[in-house]
């Protein structure tokens, strides 16, 4: 066995242990039902250390995004309870982003070349769609709620696609739902209400409704954009009929 396959083998079983270890040892501790119990010690925790809660609930959320641990959409009504709504969406947008790239990364570095040698020609055309179209997909993509981020983090790190455009593109796809997410758990008065009402009764339909309007939008413009760019093709001088001044 090659050394940097075996590298990437023992990364991916340290990262498959840290999954089982960080769900089944933290999934109490987080849960919000134990949260609702420890909540005055949350606040008392935050006005007395405020940037060591901050930097650590950043460290938290890019851990769960980055190892693609489940609860996410839980942490990011916690965080809008906590944090209010607009410190808690730049808190929240630039941790998953961050956490979302080294997802995107270690998929990149783990994967990438063995799919490429099982299926260099296909995900060579692959590379070859997104080349033009990549980054309109990718923001698609992030406005539509039902598909997985973690699916997109892992399925993007088998392109070519540049770290900096995953990463931009990112950050402006997920906005509107970390808005929408973050003013849900902003408008709980207490924790204990949260974990009561649970996050499928907090997101209303309305919510959903406009995360699916944001979903529509960017397909809106590009059926726009395609068909300025098809009429952009009939210029002026062809449809005026042969130049006749000669």
């Amino acid at each position: 066995m090659q050394y940097k396959t075996l590298v990437k083998l023992l990364i991916l079983v340290a990262l498959a242990a840290v999954m089982l270890l960080g769900y089944f040892q933290f999934r109490d501790v987080l849960s919000l039902e134990n949260l609702a119990e420890q909540e005055g010690k949350l606040r008392e925790w935050k006005n007395a250390n405020p940037v060591l809660v901050l930097g650590a609930a950043f460290l938290l959320y890019v851990a769960i995004t980055g190892i693609s641990l489940p609860g996410a959409t839980g942490l990011s009504l916690v965080y809008g309870w906590f944090f209010g709504w607009i410190p808690g969406v730049v808190l929240v947008s630039f941790a998953s982003t961050t956490g979302a790239t080294v997802a995107f990364l270690l998929s990149r570095y783990l994967f990438r070349d063995t799919m490429d040698r099982r299926f260099g020609d296909r995900l060579a055309a692959f590379d070859r769609n997104l080349e033009e179209d990549g980054p309109f997909y990718l923001f698609t993509l992030r406005l539509i709620p039902a598909v997985p981020f973690f699916v997109i983090n892992v399925v993007m790190g088998l392109t070519k696609m540049k770290t900096w455009t995953y990463w931009w593109v990112s950050q402006v796809g997920m906005l509107p739902g970390t808005l929408v997410y973050l003013y849900a758990g902003s408008s709980v008065p207490s924790l204990r209400e949260l974990a009561e009402t649970g996050v499928g009764g907090l997101l209303s339909t309305n919510m959903f409704i406009a995360l699916a309007i944001l979903g529509l939008f960017p397909i809106t413009v590009k059926k726009i954009m395609d068909r300025f760019k098809r009429n952009g093709k009939h210029t002026p001088a062809d449809s005026c009929g042969p130049d006749r001044s000669a």
